[in-house]
């Protein structure tokens, strides 16, 4: 039951055969699951005959309540669907607890425009230009170490950019439009292109073996390949001294990029820590 509705709110399409593949059922036995549920939850779901899918109903209020960390987790990577109760640990541990939170039915409505492939109205709330009416078209949800974003071209500002979900307000699928060929994730160069980075212990931190250990450097070197539109995001997040001549000072240092031009061109270069961002590589990235 969880897991149908996960799908139906979320994908926002549910077939008899995603039940049969995911738990090794039969059609049949989908069939009274599916009709199961609609008891549980009358209104919830719909029958589109035209798509031959299950959509989500008109009146859809969820059965579940999910904690989001599970959502993101299960969208993001596919793990705990259908176990929307929380979870003992098997061993005792912390984990920082996130300052921000996405709305999940703002989520959902997101994440259902990404799976159609279809534009997506909403009100936004942008620190440089405060309130405004959009359509976006967005392909990607990504995660900064700090908020959840959703990568997509924006018709009012006619280029690609990053939206933080929490500043998005009644988002409304656009389902009669189709997004025109400059507006599909094939054609953001920021998001195609794949950097290739080199990071290495600080030069100016002492016992740089230790910081080897730590980050599993057996070479004493970390290659990552990461996409221009994201790789500022990372470096910020671990601390990693982007100047040339490796200033940057503070413990919270352990890394430096050997080489920072590897990063040039790259919008969210100048969020990357000592980075000298200059010309037409300083301007914004995030709405």
């Amino acid at each position: 039951m969880a897991y149908i509705e996960l799908r139906i709110r979320f994908i926002g399409e549910l077939r008899r055969q995603d039940l049969a593949s995911r738990f090794g059922i039969q059609s049949a036995a989908a069939s009274r699951d599916l009709a199961l549920y609609k008891s549980l939850a009358p209104g919830n779901i719909a029958y589109d005959s035209k798509q031959k899918t299950y959509v989500p109903g008109d009146n859809f209020a969820p059965l579940f309540e999910y904690p989001r960390e599970r959502v993101m987790a299960w969208l993001t990577q596919g793990f705990g669907d259908g176990e929307p109760q929380a979870l003992s640990a098997s061993v005792p541990s912390e984990i920082p607890s996130r300052l921000t939170h996405p709305d999940l039915d703002v989520l959902a409505v997101v994440t259902r425009a990404i799976h159609r492939q279809c534009p997506l109205a909403i009100g936004y709330h942008s620190l440089s230009s405060g309130y405004s009416e959009r359509v976006i078209v967005p392909f990607a949800l990504f995660d900064n170490g700090l908020r959840w974003h959703v990568r997509a071209y924006d018709r009012k500002r006619q280029g690609f950019r990053d939206f933080v979900i929490t500043r998005i307000q009644q988002p409304k699928l656009l389902t009669d439009e189709v997004p025109a060929p400059h507006e599909l994730s094939s054609q953001d160069i920021q998001w195609t292109r794949i950097v290739e980075i080199e990071l290495v212990p600080h030069p100016d931190q002492p016992h740089p073996e230790i910081t080897a250990m730590d980050y599993g450097l057996p070479d004493g070197v970390l290659r990552m390949q990461l996409r221009a539109a994201t790789v500022g995001y990372v470096l910020r997040k671990w601390s990693v001294d982007c100047s040339a001549d490796h200033h940057l000072r503070g413990p919270e240092y352990r890394l430096w990029l050997r080489d920072p031009l590897a990063i040039y061109g790259a919008e969210t270069a100048k969020l990357a820590p000592g980075f000298l961002v200059t010309g037409s590589n300083d301007h914004q990235t995030q709405s």
